[in-house]
């Protein structure tokens, strides 16, 4: 790391298992050997190192390659020798037996590389569009449940609004109803100061009933006096029936003559 700038760097044959992420500040490097290592796998951003032009990973335990590798557009020469390499890998990038194999090697697995990358780059675009559908739908779900949970408050109050309506409604019928009742329920006459309820009034008698009864009281009266006249005055005064009739009238009259009020009374009757 302290030599930046460097261009060609030998780390063949060290046991090495893994490089630092750092190693790949190294950019300047033009020649690498690597071979004879125990790298398992390669840093990811290892397609930093773009003016890298041979590389040599010969004798290592590399499975797969990092896909920023298709970054190292000035590869020409590549050794992926005895590797434990994915069967697809392998057969992209052959023998290295001699340089044009090498220069083969370099060029099928960059061509390899970009293929993987594009893939990755549209399987996560794909994601991507997909998160973003999703995001779109968890959206449109939630501004559909707030429409209707709008919806259902502006009916809630709908509802409240007219339910008072009716109420007040409601309330001014009553009122209306109780002002149209006849006064005579509306003011009905206090109870007195002990708390007695007022007097029912008197039966009413039924007026025809009484003028009958005064008509045969008449009646009665006009036949007793005419009877009276017709024993005093006519011949039938010497009748038993006249007799006693006159005997009583004489009675009745010596009764009420005691009195002073219907003795003056009687005198001016006898006078006319």
């Amino acid at each position: 790391a302290a030599l930046p700038k460097a261009t060609v760097l030998d780390l063949s044959c060290n046991k090495l298992s893994t490089l630092p992420s750092d190693f790949c500040g190294l950019t300047h490097l033009v020649k690498l050997d690597l071979s004879k290592n125990k790298l398992q796998h390669l840093p990811a951003d290892f397609g930093r190192l773009v003016n890298l032009q041979h590389l040599d990973l010969l004798n290592n335990r590399l499975v797969t390659l990092p896909v920023s590798f298709a970054q190292l557009k000035n590869l020409k020469w590549l050794d992926l020798k005895d590797n434990p390499l994915d069967p697809v890998l392998a057969k992209v990038a052959g023998d290295c037996l001699d340089e044009k194999q090498c220069k083969q090697c370099a060029n099928k697995v960059l061509q390899h590389m970009k293929a993987v990358q594009a893939d990755q780059e549209r399987e996560r675009q794909r994601r991507l569009e997909a998160e973003r559908e999703a995001e779109k739908k968890r959206e449109a779900k939630q501004r559909a449940k707030e429409a209707q949970e709008r919806e259902v408050r502006k009916r809630e109050k709908a509802e409240e609004k007219e339910r008072r309506r009716k109420e007040y409604d409601a309330l001014k019928a009553a009122k209306r109803e109780q002002e149209k009742k006849p006064k005579k329920e509306t003011n009905q006459a206090p109870k007195s100061k002990s708390g007695s309820r007022p007097r029912k009034p008197p039966p009413r008698k039924h007026p025809r009933s009484w003028a009958v009864l005064k008509l045969l009281l008449l009646l009665l009266l006009l036949c007793v006096a005419g009877g009276l006249v017709a024993c005093r005055v006519t011949e039938l005064q010497q009748q038993p029936f006249c007799t006693s009739l006159n005997t009583i009238y004489d009675n009745a009259v010596q009764s009420l003559r005691r009195h002073e009020i219907l003795q003056w009374v009687l005198q001016t009757d006898s006078k006319q």
